[in-house]
């Protein structure tokens, strides 16, 4: 009976903490939510109006009809897209080397370190010499410098994480494609990049999320309507006369939608470790 009343127990405090960090993660965005379907009288109501309230669309409609939301979510697609794929396709196969090619005085670990030490530094060090460059290479107000710096700043981490998914499959696995006449490009494309698919996933949704987030360069290197990204334009809502609070969440909320699909999408090549334990065992 009392090992019974345990199990209960135990199950109800399990949920009841499952449950607490739901609420938790989710309040944001359901405030986040209900404030852009509010009219700007709801939303300063006392008390707030957390269910009862007449739902509206026209911060919407005032996002991305009426000013350049939609512009803004295009250029932040386009540049977390593109920096994501170069990140991956580059770090991919230098993580690809570091983990199969030996070199001498045991380069590959210091190479390793050194690259992943370019992560350690603040953002914010290397800002004014990217501006400089940039501007010397005349690409400010560009998606092409968006574009490299995040690419650039993916890439220790793409070759750090896909390094050690690469060390867990076995070296035997394109030996034996190699043996059966294949090339090195062959067996990484064929063998090697299918049993790390889980690997790519995560790396990808990761990166992914850091270049579509991302604020500071995007402040910095893009001062121009047609270069400005979806952050810096969420941000332009907020000055010194009035916060468009309607308008910032409804642009918040969409800006979710692309993030959230392409997560759900790779969803279940995220629960790692099938194929590679498979190798392994």
């Amino acid at each position: 009976m009392n090992l019974f009343s345990n199990k209960r127990l135990s199950q109800g405090l399990k949920y009841g903490l499952l449950s607490l960090a739901s609420l938790v993660a989710l309040a944001p965005v359901y405030w986040m939510l209900t404030i852009s379907l509010k009219t700007e009288a709801d939303q300063f109501s006392s008390p707030p109006q957390w269910f009862a309230f007449t739902p509206t669309l026209a911060h919407y409609q005032d996002a991305f009809i009426n000013r350049s939301f939609g512009h803004y979510l295009l250029t932040s697609a386009i540049v977390a897209g593109l920096s994501t794929i170069l990140a991956m396709l580059i770090g991919t196969l230098a993580a690809y080397a570091l983990a199969r090619f030996e070199m001498r005085w045991q380069l590959n670990q210091h190479l390793s370190l050194w690259i992943l030490s370019t992560r350690m530094f603040p953002p914010i060090v290397t800002l004014v010499p990217l501006f400089l460059m940039m501007n010397d290479l005349r690409l400010i107000n560009t998606l092409t410098s968006l574009v490299t710096v995040y690419t650039a700043f993916n890439l220790p981490f793409v070759v750090w994480m896909m390094r050690g998914f690469f060390n867990e499959v076995p070296r035997e696995m394109e030996e034996a494609a190699l043996v059966d006449g294949d090339s090195r490009m062959g067996a990484l494309w064929r063998v090697i990049l299918p049993m790390v698919t889980p690997g790519l996933a995560a790396t990808a949704v990761f990166c992914l999320i850091i270049s579509w987030n991302e604020f500071l360069f995007a402040l910095v290197l893009s001062q121009t309507e047609a270069s400005m990204t979806l952050p810096i334009g969420i941000a332009g809502r907020v000055t010194q006369y009035e916060t468009k609070w309607g308008v910032m969440s409804a642009a918040g909320v969409v800006a979710m939608i692309p993030i959230l699909v392409f997560a759900l999408s790779v969803q279940r090549y995220l629960v790692r470790g099938l194929s590679l334990g498979a190798v392994k065992g």
